[in-house]
């Protein structure tokens, strides 16, 4: 079939049905993305199921999936397991043709297990851009901003050090891989985001702090361009020159 500019979503009965043949059809046409649940507690079992093994092959490829269960069998810890199963099926899904891959995770109602995902598939970097800037406006943040993709309903107990930290490795990451380019702020965000949690807030905030800091030089400078709330703006068309690489 031929499918219009069309937003799937697919809600299957646990995983049944779900395979990267389904994937590929529906989001091969221009302008075809793809929401789906993949209901994680019982796709972590169904991997070491041989009953299910027919649909978890289906889901991730039967070379994937036989792989998977080998590296599940040396995961320490369910958040290893967890990292694990959701990287295969992320990497299967843009081998299959889904270049821009984004899951959502949701918590029990204790926060203390994750019961399922939301993962959206697109070929395009709009709609990708478009879905994490949603999925981050309902997602616990850290403190300096940064989505982590995640709802848990009693919120979060304990911010981590890893998160506090996000908005720093961001600099770093900013300043190691533009060095001696000038580029706009629209083309950092561009070139930068893709597999990344960051929105685009989080590059405004990033570059503000390194102009503030003189680590950048920023065309028009601080004192040329119009001030929203007592902080001065960042434009996506604003360039941005970085410094080379220390020896």
């Amino acid at each position: 079939m031929h499918f219009i500019p069309t937003l799937f979503f697919i809600d299957p009965f646990g995983y049944k049905g779900l395979s990267l043949d389904l994937f590929k059809a529906i989001i091969k046409d221009w302008g075809c993305d793809c929401l789906f649940f993949f209901i994680y507690n019982r796709i972590n079992p169904g991997l070491g199921n041989e009953v299910v093994k027919e649909h978890m092959d289906a889901l991730f490829g039967p070379e994937r999936a036989e792989r998977l269960r080998k590296e599940l069998d040396c995961a320490s810890t369910p958040i290893e397991r967890e990292d694990t199963i959701i990287n295969e099926i992320k990497h299967a899904l843009k081998d299959m043709g889904g270049e821009y891959v984004q899951p959502f995770c949701f918590k029990n109602d204790r926060g203390t297990r994750t019961s399922h995902y939301l993962i959206f598939i697109s070929k395009h970097a709009l709609g990708y851009s478009i879905i994490k800037d949603i999925m981050a406006k309902v997602s616990i943040c850290s403190q300096q901003g940064v989505p982590s993709y995640q709802y848990s309903p009693v919120g979060i107990r304990q911010m981590q050090l890893s998160e506090i930290s996000q908005l720093e490795e961001l600099e770093g990451m900013l300043l190691n891989t533009f060095a001696a380019r000038t580029l706009s702020v629209e083309q950092i965000f561009e070139l930068h985001h893709i597999d990344k949690p960051y929105i685009r807030k989080n590059y405004r905030d990033t570059l503000i702090k390194l102009e503030e800091e003189g680590k950048i030089v920023v065309m028009p400078p601080a004192n040329r361009r119009r001030k929203f709330k007592d902080r001065v703006t960042f434009g996506d068309t604003v360039k941005v020159t970085f410094p080379p690489k220390r020896s």
